[in-house]
């Protein structure tokens, strides 16, 4: 078995036990009226949370045996590799996501907040949270990623024209080294505003991070069929 077919058998594995995850943390993402639900709400964001790095320990191994496989993701529909960023989804997407469900709910809450009253969700968030500065360090670690993936990339004439497999093989393994800089900074980035946010909040972030997910797969794939059809 290739490493893209065992690395895709995974993924749709996973993908199944995302949606049946997020399920359970959607129906308990309700503002909790003690601290037991506050804590049991904790333990699900932190479950799902370990099943994103899962995800990553798996795709690791799998660029360590076919780094070129693991970008071209035979795995995901057409629509979903359009959208990659070095072999995946770009972090910034995350803050683009927050900010429109802050504001969504913001303005479904605005009475209850000119009144005094408190949310406690993403309509809710505080000021103090360092979002926007951890945007900032989050932008300057893309770019340098993504020139990064250029000097490799200008680079493309010494696969074609070099006649030693130890030259092939470090070139390769630049490539790999990459992907893996770039995949911890996709998992790092969702846990640091994680833990930025309350539990509520950190909740309905990673719902509304599934459901983007979620809705972009199948649009792919109904559109490829439609297509192969």
């Amino acid at each position: 078995m290739s490493g893209a077919t065992s690395f895709g058998r995974f993924y749709e594995t996973w993908f199944d036990q995302l949606h049946h995850m997020v399920n359970q943390l959607r129906k308990t993402s309700k503002p909790p009226p003690n601290q037991d639900a506050a804590a049991h709400l904790s333990h699900f964001v932190d479950k799902l949370m370990n099943h994103y790095a899962e995800y990553y320990r798996v795709k690791s191994a799998a660029a360590e045996r076919d780094v070129l496989s693991v970008f071209t993701a035979p795995w995901a529909s057409s629509l979903e590799r359009s959208l990659h960023w070095i072999a995946g989804w770009r972090p910034t997407t995350l803050f683009h996501l927050m900010y429109t469900e802050s504001s969504i709910l913001f303005e479904s809450h605005i009475v209850d907040i000119l009144r005094g009253l408190r949310t406690g969700d993403l309509g809710d968030l505080s000021p103090t949270q360092r979002v926007s500065e951890l945007q900032c360090e989050t932008v300057k670690e893309e770019n340098a990623l993504t020139d990064q993936l250029s000097e490799w990339q200008d680079g493309a004439s010494e696969l074609a024209g070099s006649t030693s497999g130890t030259d092939v093989d470090e070139k390769i393994g630049r490539l790999v080294s990459i992907v893996h800089r770039a995949d911890d900074l996709r998992l790092r980035t969702v846990r640091m505003i994680v833990d930025m946010l309350t539990p509520y909040q950190a909740a309905e972030f990673l719902v509304a991070v599934a459901d983007l997910q979620f809705g972009i797969h199948i649009r792919g794939r109904n559109q490829d069929r439609l297509r192969q059809n």
